[in-house]
């Protein structure tokens, strides 16, 4: 389960929770609840390796790109002096190189491009993801810190006690 939905279920938990009468306190389980934090806990570590590894694709793609690029480049290169040295085409040959390196930087610049809107988007998509992750813990919190802020409740005789006081 995805942790952000982890955080719904707390957020629910806690809403559906039973309320004391005359006060903004209610009763959790507290084994749930903790249960629920735990897998979420477990959760979160996993998410964290997968933008590690998406980082680390991304440069292997940024890599592999200068890679091809300076691949191309060296073949148009090469591919330019073989042209410049043959006497009778030496012109057109320096006509030819120059548009195959430049064609060559083109599409070296065309994957560079390519590979930083790939890799934005990748962690644009993950900054999103924390942003709500973030926003939920913070939502979490805030009922937290309102519940201590109530204060403890004292419990008539045969009533039970309120899980976090």
């Amino acid at each position: 389960m995805d942790p952000l939905d982890r955080i719904d279920e707390i957020i629910a938990m806690v809403e559906s929770a039973r309320a004391m009468p005359m006060s903004r306190n209610c009763i959790l389980d507290r084994a749930e609840l903790i249960a629920v934090l735990e897998e979420l806990r477990s959760e979160l570590p996993s998410e964290l390796r997968r933008s590690v590894a998406l980082l680390e694709e991304r440069d292997k793609i940024i890599d592999a790109g200068r890679r091809e690029a300076e691949r191309i480049i060296k073949e148009g290169e090469a591919e330019h002096a073989r042209l410049v040295s043959v006497n009778e085409i030496t012109v057109s040959a320096e006509h030819e190189g120059a548009r195959i390196v430049a064609e060559a930087r083109q599409e070296a610049q065309r994957l560079r491009d390519e590979v930083d809107e790939y890799v934005d988007t990748a962690l644009a998509n993950f900054e999103q993801f924390l942003t709500r992750a973030l926003a939920s813990i913070e939502r979490g919190r805030d009922k937290m810190h309102a519940l201590r802020e109530i204060g403890s409740f004292v419990p008539d005789e045969g009533e039970r006690p309120l899980p976090f006081s």
